[in-house]
């Protein structure tokens, strides 16, 4: 049977288990549109994904195909097995109310990456300060020589996926990213697939 297509609305986010070797296929149905990714050991919260450790064991800024997203107590949690787009980010935090108030000078309410992630994940117990710098999937940040970051447009286009296998059981935070700067200026939804390793399709 083909497994469902969960769709995210534009800037919201979701909140689910894994078991380990299964497959989450993350998918940018329209182009342009950053999904922010966090991930917690599903029998203790209290490891969670870190950007550090990942970059750090990688050897790289840019995380794709073949390399691994890291626990904070150096294990691996996600192994990316196939990513159509090949531009990701891991420096950068979940934007939050903060990020549109110093960044954007947006004094009004406006939804963030923080608050929807906190949303879905504070039922499992996950407190806002709990929740790590997230994997930003087809987020396209540069930086230049003396270091300095700037935001740029996805390269993601019309159903680009990013495919990843759990490395343990999790429980996972996904959104679709609801800053401005990161999506080109538009908001959009975001898809996922779970599938068990024996059952792949092609999105």
């Amino acid at each position: 049977m083909k497994p469902l297509i969960n769709v995210i609305q534009q800037q919201s986010g979701t909140a689910f288990k894994l078991k380990t070797n299964d497959i989450l296929t993350v998918i940018d149905p329209m182009g342009e549109q950053v999904s922010d990714m966090v991930l917690f050991n599903a029998a203790d919260y209290q490891e969670k994904l870190s950007s550090g450790k990942s970059l750090d064991f990688e050897e790289s800024m840019l995380l794709t195909k073949g390399n691994y997203l890291w626990s904070n107590r150096s294990r691996k949690m996600m192994e990316i097995i196939e990513d159509t787009n090949g531009r990701n980010d891991f420096l950068l935090a979940p934007c939050s109310p903060e990020t549109f108030k110093i960044m954007y000078n947006y004094d009004e309410e406006h939804p963030s990456c923080l608050n929807n992630l906190h949303h879905h994940l504070e039922p499992y117990g996950i407190s806002v300060d709990d929740i790590p710098t997230a994997f930003n999937i087809f987020m396209n940040v540069q930086f230049d020589s003396a270091g300095k970051l700037s935001v740029h447009p996805p390269t993601s286009k019309e159903g680009d996926y990013i495919r990843f296998k759990a490395q343990m059981d999790l429980l996972v935070g996904l959104t679709a990213c609801s800053a401005e700067d990161s999506n080109g200026g538009t908001f959009k939804p975001i898809h996922y697939l779970i599938e068990t390793e024996p059952n792949l399709i092609k999105p």
